[in-house]
């Protein structure tokens, strides 16, 4: 009797499948929560830099744009291989 091949694919069951689904929610989740905050504190910040007759030179949207990086930087986890080493 002859040995299956090897097969070079994952094994990948469905229980995996929704782990990895749930884990990618809740990241981006963070994200957004994230975002949201920052946001808020930028509109604030700009109704009192209006106030002081100083608008901003960015559009609405690429200070969004900006929000949104720092957030992901923020809260998304950056994943590694090898060891951190701490400060």
């Amino acid at each position: 009797m002859d040995l299956p091949a090897e097969s070079r694919d994952p094994v990948i069951s469905p229980f995996n499948d929704v782990q990895e689904r749930v884990r990618q929610f809740n990241n981006d989740e963070a994200v957004w929560r994230c975002f949201e905050k920052k946001r808020a504190l930028r509109k604030q910040l700009l109704s009192l830099l209006r106030s002081l007759n100083s608008p901003s030179e960015l559009t609405e949207e690429e200070l969004d744009r900006l929000d949104w990086l720092a957030a992901e930087r923020e809260a998304r986890p950056v994943r590694a291989i090898g060891t951190w080493i701490g400060p």
